[in-house]
């Protein structure tokens, strides 16, 4: 009898290890199960935002796009793309009449196929040469004279012509056309002695050519009255002739892309305050529709409360700059405690007060701003190579967290 009871007490105090093992071994499970969903569908709702910044990316930086400048109507087809998202997005027009705010200027383009031979050797466009944006028309065969290391010129023409050679081809736009021809050659050996050019260049000045800003918010859920301002600018170079175009993948097809993210984060996590997205035309031409849009006053200035200007967001490997950073030094350290506390990318960087992108005209209104973008990575800037299959996007998602969290500690 006390042997029997022993061994089934033995037997039930084995049951109840066991049970208890599983029953522990299953919680465990469940949870790190739980942690692992967690994880997977963070990933999966980040891996979603670089999957949808490669669309609009890919778009924004296609021929029919063909640099979102003033060649082959691709301003307007981009302008066209962007407010089709907002609208699919849900995101209110700024305006009673819609997304856009108008506006014109003179810009100079080159829109029939170019010619450019170099001692008797056919360049291609943008790979071995580039005109200077504010080039007049030339044609002719011309002898050329050395002027110094990285100079040649003549004038027999109807025209000066200039060549100037250079380390890397960076293109740019121009209002105006001035009384030379100049074709900027990238440095390579064979024209380190140039005897003789050819060239067949035809400019048009585009009178009063048609941009438009885009604008569109979300209401605030707790303050309509105060303002955030997102921007980045979604006009880039254009082309040179009929099939030569600048891409303007991480100049700013990025910045585009990192705003259209945004309304879709702010759709999911309503803001605090009235944020405002505006997509900048005229940048490259000299910050135009920054400038237009402040001074035609359709928004109350003294109510944004911050504006965060976006331009470069492809890269990242060295970290982000911060222009005004010098400039409001309690919204740096704020900026700066959320990456330490959180290490989402590398370095941050900052400098003063500076005239190169739209933040501009609002600082000098007196509106508190940082312009941010991504430091290291690939070199291609205002070049045929700045494309959308090689751009990196390597902080992309720790940057958006970062601006995201900085905005809501503002």
């Amino acid at each position: 009898m006390t042997g029997k009871l022993q061994s089934r007490n033995t037997s039930l105090f084995f049951y109840h290890r066991e049970t208890e093992t599983t029953e522990n071994f299953f919680g465990i499970y469940q949870y790190f199960f739980f942690l692992s969903i967690l994880f997977l569908f963070t990933v999966s709702a980040y891996s979603q935002d670089t999957l949808y910044a490669r669309s609009v990316i890919k778009k924004l930086t296609s021929k029919e796009c063909f640099g979102r400048g003033y060649l082959n109507n691709g301003l307007d087809v981009a302008a066209k793309y962007i407010s089709s998202e907002l609208k699919r997005l849900e995101a209110k027009p700024l305006f009673s009449s819609g997304y856009y705010q108008w506006f014109d200027f003179n810009v100079n383009t080159f829109p029939k196929n170019i010619l450019v031979k170099i001692n008797n050797k056919l360049l291609k466009p943008g790979e071995d040469y580039i005109i200077s944006p504010e080039s007049n028309s030339l044609k002719g065969k011309f002898t050329m004279t050395k002027k110094d290391s990285v100079t040649y010129f003549s004038e027999s023409g109807s025209l000066p012509l200039v060549l100037s050679i250079k380390k890397k081809l960076t293109f740019s736009v121009a209002d105006y056309a001035a009384d030379f021809c100049r074709v900027e050659l990238l440095d390579k050996k064979e024209f380190k002695d140039i005897k003789s050019a050819e060239v067949n260049i035809q400019n048009k000045i585009l009178v009063k050519y048609i941009n438009k800003n885009i604008c569109a918010y979300l209401d605030g859920k707790q303050n309509n009255d105060t303002m955030i301002v997102y921007s980045a600018h979604y006009d880039h170079l254009g082309g040179l002739g009929k099939k030569t175009y600048f891409p303007g993948a991480n100049d700013n097809a990025s910045g585009v892309s990192v705003l259209l993210n945004l309304i879709q984060h702010y759709k999911k996590y309503p803001p605090k305050y009235k944020t405002v997205f505006i997509f900048f035309a005229g940048e490259e031409a000299g910050l135009i529709g920054s400038k237009y849009f402040v001074e035609s006053k359709v928004m109350d200035l003294k109510k944004i409360k911050f504006l965060v200007n976006l331009d470069l967001l492809g890269t990242g490997d060295e970290g982000i700059m911060v222009t005004n950073g010098y400039l409001h030094e309690k919204e740096f350290n704020i900026l700066n405690e959320i990456n330490k506390e959180k290490n989402l990318v590398k370095e941050i960087k900052r400098r003063g007060k500076a005239q190169n992108s739209d933040h501009y005209w609002f600082t000098e209104a007196g509106v508190p701003a940082f312009f941010i973008y991504t430091l290291g990575g690939i070199k291609a800037y205002h070049d045929i190579y700045d494309i959308e299959k090689t751009l990196p996007l390597t902080d992309y998602v720790d940057v958006v967290k970062l601006i995201t969290q900085f905005v809501e500690k503002l």
